[in-house]
């Protein structure tokens, strides 16, 4: 039998993410910034997307955005502006979205994946150097659930040994690590817009900064055909483009991410206040980084379970991911591994669980979550 955190005539669905909440708080500035995309009859790249690249850009603190398809497309496209295609290496993260490797084989590359660090969920960047071969051309720390990567030594470490290094910057827009914004310290910064990202769209894209004037023109190049601005084609390259309609919308979404990520925040200061003693592992802070929550994920022996209760009660929650890339059918193949494998990596797939976060969430909504956790926690005991 499941436990109730409410009575069932009070209950009402709690999901784990509401990218339609975010629509209903902000729809007269959505719908305007519609019409006017309609209205200029404007419907390829055009005005709308150079505004939003040069205001997200500036934002991120980098001299140049260029929109694309999606975070996937940016990741891509971002590594062959580097060069990067068959024969090479690019050393990431088996716990990450598929897209961080999927972008690596598009290229013609090959991931090489390392462990994370159990903290924080994170590359460890202690075991990148060991990584490196003759044929390693670039690494990808991930960003991950909005907390930033351990990047200082990173950077250093790409320095010391002439390796690119792009930030996968998809789950944490807004994110910081000391005084600058992520994806503004590596070779270029990859971005989502996916709608359930913490600046999303209503559809994909993405998005690529860079203080590389030359990467910059190229990846405009590479993102339609190869064109130069005479539609003279320099290089093959394909169709990335961020659509104008996507572009404004989310134009009118960014002077209000420092709020939403700043609510982020708040809803899970209160997850901690409200879980603390229980026998969960609740995610952790880097010291010197703003964590901006695109998920709250902490760790569960019975995550089974605590899942169905939460089902049960109309109380959404997912798993942020529950397969590791290197053990995917069509990706464990053409991944390598270090000798004794990912432990960490393997470990924690088990029992993290992504509990509702986004910034329309009700402290009365986070509280019921928090009940309903707290119950369980305390039938398991009994």
């Amino acid at each position: 039998m499941s436990i109730r955190a409410v009575p069932a005539a009070v209950r009402s669905p709690i999901p784990w993410a509401s990218p339609a909440a975010q629509y209903r708080t902000r729809q007269k500035t959505i719908q305007a910034a519609i019409e006017r995309v309609l209205d200029s009859g404007a419907f390829v790249l055009g005005e709308e997307v150079e505004a939003f690249e040069h205001a997200f850009a500036q934002y991120c603190g980098a001299g140049h955005g260029i929109g694309v398809a999606s975070g996937t497309d940016a990741l891509e496209l971002a590594m062959r502006a580097f060069g990067i295609g068959p024969g090479d290496e690019v050393i990431t993260v088996s716990h990450t979205a598929v897209a961080t490797a999927a972008a690596v084989l598009a290229c013609g590359a090959t991931p090489v994946l390392v462990d994370i660090d159990q903290a924080f969920y994170t590359i460890d960047s202690a075991k990148i150097e060991v990584a490196i071969t003759p044929r390693t051309k670039a690494i990808v720390p991930v960003h991950l659930y909005g907390q930033a990567a351990d990047i200082n030594p990173i950077l250093a470490l790409g320095r010391a040994r002439k390796l690119r290094v792009i930030e996968d910057c998809a789950q944490a827009t807004g994110g910081c690590y000391g005084s600058r914004r992520l994806g503004s310290m590596g070779d270029a910064g990859c971005f989502s817009f996916y709608p359930t990202k913490n600046l999303g769209a209503i559809g994909d894209g993405g998005m690529v900064i860079t203080s590389d004037a030359e990467i910059a023109a190229r990846l405009r190049r590479l993102r339609q055909y190869g064109w130069d601005e005479m539609r003279k084609t320099r290089e093959v390259g394909r169709n990335s483009r961020l659509d104008p309609m996507q572009a404004a919308i989310l134009a009118a979404k960014l002077p209000h991410l420092d709020a939403d990520n700043a609510r982020r925040a708040a809803i899970a200061a209160r997850y901690n206040r409200g879980l603390a003693g229980l026998p969960l592992v609740l995610p952790a802070a880097r010291t010197g980084a703003t964590h901006v929550y695109h998920l709250y994920v902490m760790r569960c022996d019975d995550r089974g379970r605590l899942m169905a209760d939460l089902r049960a009660d109309q109380i959404g929650s997912a798993v942020h991911y529950a397969e590791p890339v290197h053990l995917q059918r069509g990706y464990a193949e053409k991944c390598v591994l270090p000798k004794g494998g990912l432990p960490l990596t393997e470990t924690v797939v088990g029992k993290i669980l992504s509990l509702p976060m986004y910034p329309e969430l009700t402290d009365a909504e986070v509280d019921r979550v928090i009940a309903l956790l707290r119950l369980f926690c305390c039938n398991r005991e009994i």
